[in-house]
């Protein structure tokens, strides 16, 4: 009787199976956009990881490059 009962109201994974993943249209839009972004997020992180262990040794870092020495 419980298990019937819990059955019937639905749980996360059957409501994003109906919002999701009943249309074909609409799982490959959903993909799409989650690949794009999970793209940007990783593409974000490790850019970031980057310049926090490289601070200091980047070409932005170095004053005197690209400076010429005045003439006196």
């Amino acid at each position: 009787m419980e298990y019937t009962t819990r059955r019937s109201q639905g749980g996360l994974f059957e409501g994003l199976y109906r919002v999701i993943m009943r249309r074909n249209s609409i799982y490959v839009t959903f993909i799409i956009a989650g690949a794009f972004a999970g793209e940007r997020a990783v593409d974000y992180g490790v850019k970031k990881l980057w310049e926090n262990n490289n601070v200091g040794k980047r070409y932005e870092d170095i004053s005197v490059l690209g400076q010429r020495q005045s003439e006196e």
